[in-house]
């Protein structure tokens, strides 16, 4: 008798996203990539709108916690000042301004507003406002959300979103990574994505959160490797 069945391949990791920003760098080493957006459509994914020149990581790249992510190395951990890489669900806007252009879901920074750097804080990775959990709680943390009150009118946080790395908050796993503004071009990160204010404001207006966008972002060469895989677009 012929068996048939068995187990299933599971989905790739991209199949509930409708729209993708993806993010190639040269090799781990490269803290500059360019990024395009796609859209899916009947004939597969798309690109949407030109694509840009963004810096990461001042040190490169390394292998997040996310949707999706190698086994290997090297491995994204706290302070490393690596980009992760992988595929990663895109969580909120966020920014200085009461309302932004984008249908994303939206939170206003305050001269309050941290992202817990700590990795011993119960709070680690979460963005909090410390007059509702207490100046304690905020404590030694780096990451002020109002970079322009906290830091000579900074505005690299004056638009952005997060991308869901570590979303179990493991310590020293990585914490507080977001796409966001650079304040000069190629201006390289602690760990997030960075671009030109225009090219963010474009990027905010496209996506849409029913889309169940997803961040990507991978070596040329894992990218080549993972792509079928993955089911992710031809790169740019």
């Amino acid at each position: 008798m012929a068996i048939t069945g068995g187990a299933q391949a599971a989905p790739a990791p991209t199949a509930a996203a409708d729209q993708l920003v993806v993010v190639v760098t040269e090799d781990w080493a490269a803290n500059q990539g360019h990024l395009q957006a796609y859209a899916r459509t009947a004939q597969g994914w798309q690109p949407s709108g030109p694509g840009f020149a963004v810096a990461i990581g001042r040190h490169g790249s390394a292998w997040g916690t996310g949707l999706a992510a190698g086994d290997g190395e090297p491995r994204k951990h706290e302070g490393d000042g690596r980009s992760p890489a992988g595929v990663f669900a895109i969580g909120p806007a966020f920014g200085y301004e009461a309302h932004i252009d984008s249908a994303m879901p939206y939170r206003q920074m305050q001269a309050d507003s941290w992202c817990i750097d700590v990795p011993a804080s119960p709070l680690y990775n979460r963005i909090v406002d410390a007059r509702d959990v207490g100046a304690e709680a905020v404590k030694g943390s780096t990451e002020a959300m109002r970079l322009d009150l906290h830091h000579d009118g900074d505005r690299r946080y004056r638009e952005g979103f997060v991308i869901q790395h570590n979303p179990g908050n493991v310590p020293q796993s990585g914490s507080c990574i977001f796409a966001h503004l650079w304040r000069t071009p190629g201006e390289t990160t602690a760990g997030c994505t960075a671009m030109a204010p225009a090219d963010m404001r474009r990027l905010m207006r496209w996506l849409r959160p029913e889309a169940h966008p997803q961040f990507v972002l991978l070596p040329r060469a894992e990218y080549a490797r993972l792509q079928a895989d993955w089911q992710l677009p031809e790169a740019k």
